[in-house]
């Protein structure tokens, strides 16, 4: 016997393309009888499986588990619950670098000498003018290096700009 047909419906129905009615005659093929063996793997695929019935005392059951409702515990859970933790190890970490601070600055013998001495103190300049004169070239100075730094920076960006559009391009 030809059972092209029969392929024709199982290579549709292996690619997801078969209807209802042809998957109902692939059905009503494999529940026969006398089926070519190279096709018979594929009988447990179309067969009919009987669907369990389910009897009273199922529902019963399921009955009266329903009606014994189970307690909920619920609790409301703050965000200090949650940061607790965290706000706990801050402050351990807080108390640690205290202690550890007031023993280094006490077991350090510190007498307090680096602090500067005012009545020591002596002006380098007699004249205001001229330390002022000074201080504004010193501060030129650092402007004109800083302006250098920036403009060749600049030219250093520009040209690695350029090398980079070359290399793409």
């Amino acid at each position: 016997m030809d059972y092209s047909y029969i392929e024709q419906l199982l290579n549709l129905y292996w690619q997801c393309e078969t209807t209802l009615q042809e998957e109902e005659i692939l059905r009503q093929f494999f529940a026969q009888e006398d089926i070519p063996f190279a096709l018979e793997k594929y009988r447990p695929l179309f067969a009919r499986q009987q669907q369990p019935t389910l009897d009273d005392a199922f529902d019963e059951r399921v009955l009266q588990a329903i009606d014994e409702p189970q307690p909920v515990k619920a609790r409301v859970v703050g965000l200090h619950h949650h940061l607790g933790p965290l706000l706990k190890a801050a402050a351990i970490v807080t108390v640690i670098f205290t202690l550890g601070n007031v023993a280094r600055f006490s077991l350090s013998g510190d007498d307090g000498s680096d602090d500067i001495n005012y009545a020591d103190y002596k002006d380098t300049y007699q004249d205001p003018a001229m330390a002022y004169d000074n201080v504004e070239d010193a501060l030129q100075l650092i402007s004109e290096g800083i302006s250098q730094a920036t403009q060749a920076d600049s030219l250093l960006s520009a040209t690695r700009l350029d090398q980079d559009s070359l290399r793409t391009e």
